[in-house]
């Protein structure tokens, strides 16, 4: 009886060509979360920092352009809020997280 558990320990002990190592299976999903991390993650982050630093240094007088779409220019800032002028005599106020591009001084005048 003893020979049977000497042969099946023996062949626990050899893995089977078919079973592949679980070392290889560990660095395949550390090498997808790497490629996750620099194709998905790291430039979403970089974007939205990009974002963050250009809402934070609207000033007064800025030209800039909205979710929108609507060009306008800054006339009022608060902690959370701008006030921005569309046209003579309009203006309207609309969160800071709303504004995508700051424009160069006098393209709204071109227009």
């Amino acid at each position: 009886m003893s020979f049977f558990v000497s042969n099946a320990l023996a062949a626990a002990a050899t893995t089977p060509a078919g079973q592949t190592d679980s070392t290889f299976s560990l660095i395949m999903i550390v090498g997808i979360f790497v490629l996750f991390y620099f194709m998905l993650i790291r430039p979403q982050n970089k974007r939205a920092k990009e974002h963050r630093e250009l809402i934070g240094n609207l000033k007064k007088g800025d030209e800039i352009v909205t979710s929108g779409g609507i060009l306008a220019k800054v006339v009022n800032l608060d902690e959370q809020f701008i006030k921005v002028n569309l046209t003579e005599g309009v203006e309207v106020s609309l969160q800071r997280s709303a504004v995508t591009t700051v424009l160069p001084k006098g393209t709204i005048k071109s227009l």
